[in-house]
């Protein structure tokens, strides 16, 4: 009997263990276990398992930390290697068509002192080279007879003057041509050296200058190297344009473009892209009416334009106010000469039965 009930008592704890088991198992598959059991005392947790973690933690950052010193000391002997090939290369003598050295100013320094002044050098010319025009004589001397030469001098910026750049997915980078272009050199080249001065680079600039003007009233073309580099603009300087200064007008849509001489420049609004733009016509009727007048400093007359916001606005507005008080001048004249021929008539009746009794 007792036997029995010890088997017993351990088949239902057996069970019972099962059930156990079975909830614990049910319960994991479900995602409701969150680390202790059903029934029983809760497990402790390992601290064994944090400290592992810990030091996982700590090795991988002294990984990273080690992996930055390691590029940052690759970087610092890279960049001493490709110093030390700039100094070698930049720091070397020039050598002739034959290979024989060139001597400069340096051969009596040190030889490490001779590769640094060099580089200097080098680095110095190619700076100044970039800031200051390429010559200070960017035209040839005028033509002299029985060659003919224009009594002024039009220099005109190309980019926003005469052409817009325009950019879109299927074509990419393509440019508008501005109405009044051909009309503007037809009447001008007779009056104007014609001279395109622009801050593109002659590779960009060259070709559309060929299109722009296939009939080649452009006498000479100066791009971004003949600029000077100041305060972040290219600069057009008149000085080098081997010309008269009081002959000279430069016409560009940012005032910045010839700051260093203010009343040589006319600035005209920058162009859109605007198929209806009349901009250039009205430009030609105001360079024309200063060279057919022939005005013995052209300074004198931009200076008037220089302050305002559209100065080809104001000299239209400007012409049409002379034409009125030209055309009440003459009204005056008119009605002054009838008044003279009505006196002069009345005298001429006044008189006449005199001389006929006598």
């Amino acid at each position: 009997m007792a036997a029995s009930l010890v088997r017993l008592a351990r088949g239902v704890g057996v069970r019972a263990d099962l059930g156990c088991i079975r909830a614990w198992s049910s319960e994991a598959r479900g995602g409701g276990i969150t680390g202790a059991v059903l029934q029983g005392n809760p497990v402790p947790a390992d601290p064994s398992g944090s400290i592992n973690s810990e030091e996982q933690q700590k090795k991988q950052k002294e990984n990273t930390a080690n992996a930055k010193r390691i590029v940052l000391r690759m970087a610092g002997l890279l960049g001493i290697a490709g110093s030390g090939a700039v100094v070698y290369i930049f720091g070397s003598n020039s050598m002739d068509e034959q290979g024989n050295t060139i001597p400069d100013e340096f051969d009596h320094d040190p030889p490490v002192l001779q590769q640094f002044k060099r580089t200097y050098k080098y680095f110095k010319d190619y700076r100044q080279m970039i800031i200051e025009p390429t010559s200070p004589k960017l035209l040839p001397d005028p033509l002299k007879e029985p060659y003919y030469q224009p009594p002024y001098t039009l220099v005109l910026e190309l980019t926003d003057v005469l052409l817009h750049p325009e950019w879109s997915l299927a074509t990419g980078w393509r440019f508008k041509k501005r109405a009044g272009i051909d009309n503007l050199f037809q009447q001008l080249a007779p009056l104007y050296e014609i001279v395109i001065f622009t801050s593109e680079t002659g590779m960009t600039a060259f070709p559309l200058i060929d299109n722009v003007d296939p009939h080649g009233f452009v006498s000479y073309r100066l791009f971004r190297d003949a600029t000077r580099y100041t305060d972040g603009h290219h600069v057009k300087d008149i000085s080098c344009l081997n010309r008269d200064p009081s002959h000279v007008v430069i016409v560009d849509c940012k005032k910045e473009a010839f700051k260093l001489q203010p009343y040589n420049g006319l600035a005209i609004k920058k162009w859109d892209g605007d198929s209806d733009d009349r901009t250039l016509y009205d430009l030609t009727a105001f360079l024309k009416t200063i060279a057919v007048s022939g005005v013995s400093d052209v300074r004198t007359v931009l200076e008037n334009y220089s302050l305002e916001e559209d100065p080809l606005e104001t000299f239209k507005l400007r012409q049409k106010q002379l034409e009125q008080e030209e055309q009440q001048r003459l009204s005056d004249l008119s009605q002054l000469s009838k008044r003279q021929t009505m006196s002069l008539g009345s005298l001429t009746s006044r008189l006449w039965p005199r001389s006929k009794q006598q």
